[in-house]
């Protein structure tokens, strides 16, 4: 007896969802809207006469019938994509695919990349940009570079970079509105970066207010951007002041397009930039990703850190 099957498509949304329990990473993963998304959840609730998610306020969680469904349809999909592996060519051996974040790809390492390819010319170099969180085995990973809280399940991970925040603008905005104090902000432009947000307990700009000595700063208002790259680029344009990243930004401030006015940082402690890698039962890694290890630390440990 033929099965009545939902659509290929609104498995997909719900699992993506279902895995991040955010309707709006799930849409970035997948490269639609919210909206597109929801939407397509809803239909399968529909169809299957059960709520799948309870919708709160601000976040979202799994009914009973959700949480049966979803271990299935994750374990389905991830057999696909091994079927679609065994049809695939062999990945040369040579190829060395490392797998960050978008921001991370364009203000940090990116711009990094020539000296590895000069240094390690025997190596095919893959930078695989993305905010999905990717499966190494199925996607073909062999290194990645994540900010989070370190803690990935079959993954070793070691930090690279301790993360902290500090206001900073473009040196042609600080000679249009001097900064001498942290309370000359109240007359500025302030610039939001909520990709913060992704990190439960993360410090944004009242939290560096009230380390300024300054708690009763209006710091509401003004743009907001979900990308910390775009924010930091309308700094750069002098749109106004970012409470930007240390890993995002030390590039930017040593090189003179991005200056910290003032001596006053807040630490983000529940999260930091890490090398991850899978692990090994001896403890090894494979020797090209080893090479990658030990280049991109000798990269951190020589870059200056402005803050």
């Amino acid at each position: 007896m033929k099965r009545d099957m939902p659509p290929l498509i609104w498995l997909r949304a719900f699992e993506a969802t279902g895995r991040h329990l955010s309707f709006i990473k799930a849409a970035e993963e997948l490269n639609v809207t919210p909206s597109a998304l929801s939407h397509q959840v809803r239909q399968l609730e529909d169809m299957l006469g059960e709520k799948l998610f309870v919708r709160l306020n601000r976040a979202i969680r799994l009914t009973d019938a959700g949480a049966r469904c979803l271990p299935g349809l994750r374990d389905g999909f991830d057999r696909i994509a091994n079927a679609m592996a065994q049809v695939r060519p062999a990945v040369p051996t040579n190829r060395l695919v490392v797998a960050t974040g978008p921001a991370l790809a364009a203000k940090w390492l990116a711009p990094l990349l020539y000296k590895f390819v000069d240094a390690h010319p025997e190596l095919d170099l893959r930078i695989a940009a993305s905010l999905a969180l990717v499966s190494f085995e199925r996607d073909g990973i062999d290194v990645g570079i994540r900010f989070g809280g370190g803690r990935y399940e079959g993954l070793a991970s070691e930090k690279l970079i301790e993360e902290a925040l500090t206001p900073m603008c473009s040196p042609e905005f600080l000679a249009q509105h001097p900064l001498r104090v942290p309370g000359d902000l109240a007359s500025v432009q302030i610039l939001h970066d909520d990709s913060m947000g992704i990190v439960k307990g993360s410090p944004g700009w009242r939290e560096w207010t009230e380390a300024a000595g300054i708690p009763g700063l209006d710091v509401d208002r003004g743009m907001r951007f979900n990308h910390a790259e775009h924010s930091l680029d309308a700094a750069m344009e002098g749109a106004g002041i970012v409470l930007g990243r240390r890993s995002l930004s030390m590039r930017d401030i040593n090189a003179g397009r991005l200056v910290a006015p003032f001596d006053i940082t807040v630490p983000v402690r529940n999260a930091a930039v890490w090398l991850v890698y899978p692990e090994s039962p001896q403890g090894r890694m494979a020797p090209k990703v080893r090479t990658f290890r030990d280049w991109i630390f000798a990269e951190v440990e020589a870059e200056p850190r402005p803050f």
